[in-house]
């Protein structure tokens, strides 16, 4: 008898063990399926005028912004996107892009209308509507507008944070933008993992 319930204990406690070893994987797929859901990112279907439009902030050392508004249409804030950040803005004719580079985003510029000279790196060159600039993370970027039409841009970062450097210089659109300092602009710059080239020189000396 004796026998009987030790043998009948000792299958009870491995059909336990089996059901547990069975639930652990369950539990853990169920966990890394909670994590990567992708139920949190909204899909995009948009129009060239929607997306979060913003007026930049004035400069108080005089310079100029490349342009007045920018549209951020995908982001972690915009759509719940944790991989890719895009946008759009237009430089109008003589307006430039000063000289920078992202530290740690790669970037995709689409050039959709107008001519702009791009400096990228040691290269630079003249583009017109249809180019792309590629842009790896440290490379220095500068351009300007060289046309009598505005240059339209699609910008594409390989991941999130260069966005809460351009809401740091700008107000949403309505509101009055106020006057941006260059120690603010610098403050706002490391928020994106951005680097100026101008501001980098001042800072240095």
């Amino acid at each position: 008898m004796r026998g009987r319930t030790l043998s009948t204990v000792l299958v009870a406690a491995i059909a336990a063990m089996d059901g547990a070893r069975a639930a652990a994987p369950a539990q853990t797929r169920e966990t890394a399926t909670a994590r990567t859901s992708p139920s949190a990112v909204r899909p995009l279907l948009l129009e060239r005028n929607e997306g979060e439009l913003r007026t930049r902030r004035i400069h108080t050392d005089g310079s100029v912004p490349a342009s007045a508004q920018f549209l951020l249409k995908v982001g972690p804030k915009n759509n719940g996107s944790q991989h890719l950040v895009a946008g759009t803005e237009v430089l109008p004719p003589g307006a430039a892009l000063p000289k920078h580079r992202h530290l740690v985003q790669d970037e995709i510029l689409l050039i959709q209308s107008g001519t702009a000279h791009v400096s990228l790196g040691e290269e630079e060159r003249d583009l017109h509507a249809g180019g792309l600039v590629f842009i790896p993370a440290g490379t220095w970027i500068s351009g300007k507008n060289i046309g009598t039409e505005p240059v339209a841009l699609t910008f594409i970062f390989s991941a999130p944070g260069f966005e809460e450097t351009m809401r740091c210089n700008s107000v949403p659109a309505g509101e009055t933008p106020p006057a941006i300092t260059p120690e603010r602009q610098q403050a706002c710059a490391h928020l994106g993992h951005a680097e100026s080239a101008g501001r980098q020189d001042k800072h240095n000396d």
